[in-house]
């Protein structure tokens, strides 16, 4: 397999969500998802916010060197942590509904998702960068927005069968993210594919 430019992983990724939510009306972006309590919409505007921090992030050049990478950066994140979860839930389906209409997420999406992956593009790939009180590595810092994007995406078509998949690379990038938080004697289950990581 030819390796994966992280920023084109990334741009394939925000175009993959860009084709399940653009087609839907108001009634569809009101469809529930994987995520306990949040619509498409909801959803939505939880992965419209990673974009949101993208842009943030890669105009924040930080010295080096890294303190996570893309795998360790999901570490930091405990699981479990019901109240915080709780608290991100609330706030996300309060902020997607305080749009006139459920399009209006997809509207705000359709304009800074390509945003994102423009700075992306534009980033020096052997720079730091700094995010939630981390510094990554610029290609860290996409693989990471790219893992969320792809499983957020699956998260996304729970409800709608006929909506578009993810694409290759950046499920290759987020398969082998997941690969790396699995513990050295976890298996993963057997029939286990890439939509289902």
């Amino acid at each position: 397999m030819s390796p994966i430019r992280q920023h084109e992983a990334l741009a394939q990724a925000y175009d993959g969500i860009t084709a399940v939510v653009t087609p839907l009306d108001d009634a569809g972006l009101q469809r529930p998802t994987r995520c306990r309590g949040w619509l498409v919409a909801d959803l939505l505007f939880h992965v419209l916010c990673d974009a949101q921090r993208a842009l943030v992030a890669l105009a924040s050049p930080a010295p080096g060197p890294a303190d996570v990478d893309d795998v360790s950066y999901w570490r930091a994140f405990t699981p479990g942590d019901d109240d915080a979860s709780a608290g991100h839930a609330w706030w996300a389906r309060r902020s997607a509904a305080a749009f006139d209409r459920p399009t209006g997420v997809v509207r705000l999406w359709a304009d800074t998702a390509p945003a994102a992956v423009r700075a992306a593009t534009a980033a020096d790939p052997d720079g730091y960068v700094t995010t939630q009180g981390h510094v990554l590595r610029v290609p860290h810092l996409l693989a990471t927005l790219t893992t969320e994007a792809v499983i957020h995406h699956l998260d996304l078509v729970v409800d709608l069968p006929d909506a578009p998949r993810p694409a290759a690379d950046p499920t290759r990038v987020a398969v082998t993210t997941m690969d790396g938080l699995l513990s050295d004697d976890a298996v993963r289950p057997a029939g286990t594919t890439t939509t289902t990581c």
